[in-house]
């Protein structure tokens, strides 16, 4: 039997007309620019203080009709035959924003969102924003205004939470209106490690480094120390889903287990005792994207959380095609093929991965 069940990218972002005219307001990190003294290389997006320095050649980032157009998006999905996406904004949020502001540039955003989506009916879903910077009553109030709004599935946050991490006692009540509201997060990188992790040399190699290895580690660590924290155990119905398959979680989940079962401070804490094992976390509250590009690191996904746990996903519009005349996304065509690899000769569950769990998830229309 054929699955017939749609193509659905649920890692997709864009920056709506509220965000970008915010961004293009603005002298400081975050901020939208043309350079007076490099015109030629276009509107730059500078997003991180590292991006920010005048005398690097690679202030900031391009940044295109793609980012920011509604347009574009849907004919990258009709080019690429995906038929929903699920879009969120991209970092770095609203984590910078004034805590008087806040919560009213949030609504402004989702309610921008919202207007995109209905659109194109049927075609967009979405993630909301949160004004994280502006307190837990603020966040907790527009969790809440979010099941109001037609099209939104859920919330994507960073993993500074309020500014202290996952394991932050001041994020309880947010995970709980999400857990009581049935909103899934969507957890996603912005800071990465610290530049000094990657040597002298490390301007040598672009941004490979922190993409490659700073932004899956970041995701990894802020997970971790929300299991370790007992967030899961006190909130068993609360549902994330990880950007970039959970960065190394799959991976080494078994060795932070056994880490955890060897800990003597843990033991006398008393915090062992009756706690939920990671494997069973994995499997009950957390679900993992599909952008890995590659089959090794998607098997290990599959092992850690199964196959009725993962979602497709692009990363549009990051990782655009760097030649001319290159229309298909090698980045999206590899996500592709390693789902595909992976269950090569199951067309269920690859059909699952590419858009069936996302419906079913996420209740998509």
């Amino acid at each position: 039997m054929i699955n017939m069940a749609p193509v659905v990218d649920v890692h997709t972002h864009i920056y709506p007309p509220a965000y970008v005219s915010l961004l293009r307001s603005r002298n400081a990190v975050p901020y939208m620019r043309t350079f007076a003294d490099n015109p030629s290389a276009g509107e730059r997006l500078v997003i991180l203080p590292s991006e920010d320095a005048a005398t690097s050649t690679a202030r900031g980032r391009p940044i295109g009709p793609e980012y920011y157009e509604e347009e574009e998006k849907i004919k990258f999905m009709d080019k690429h035959h995906i038929d929903i996406s699920v879009i969120s904004l991209a970092n770095p949020w609203l984590d910078w924003c004034d805590a008087s502001e806040a919560a009213h540039v949030a609504t402004q955003i989702n309610d921008d969102v919202e207007q995109v989506c209905s659109r194109h009916p049927g075609r967009l879903y979405a993630f909301g924003t949160l004004p994280l910077s502006a307190g837990a009553d603020a966040v907790v109030a527009e969790i809440k205004r979010l099941t109001t709004l037609s099209h939104f599935r859920g919330v994507i946050i960073g993993t500074s939470g309020l500014g202290n991490g996952l394991d932050d006692p001041a994020l309880e009540p947010i995970w709980s209106a999400l857990q009581s509201t049935k909103q899934l997060v969507f957890l996603h990188p912005h800071y990465g490690l610290p530049a000094s992790v990657y040597g002298d040399r490390a301007a040598d190699y672009g941004h490979v480094l922190p993409l490659a290895l700073g932004f899956p580690l970041e995701t990894t660590i802020a997970i971790t120390r929300a299991i370790l924290s007992g967030v899961f155990d006190r909130f068993s119905d609360l549902q994330m889903l990880l950007a970039h398959s959970g960065g190394t979680l799959p991976f080494l989940a078994g060795r932070i287990e056994s880490c955890i079962a060897h800990d003597n401070h843990l033991k006398q804490a008393n915090k062992i005792s009756g706690r939920r094992s990671i494997w069973d976390i994995l499997s009950t509250n957390i679900y993992l994207d599909a952008v890995v590009y590659g089959e090794a690191g998607l098997k290990a996904a599959v092992l850690a959380s199964g196959k009725d746990r993962l979602m497709f996903g692009t990363d549009h519009p990051f990782f655009p095609p760097l030649d001319d005349g290159e229309a298909e996304w090698v980045s999206v065509k590899t996500n592709e093929r390693a789902v595909s690899g992976v269950f090569d000769g199951d067309g269920q569950a690859r059909g699952d991965v590419m858009g069936g769990n996302a419906v079913r998830v996420l209740r998509l229309g």
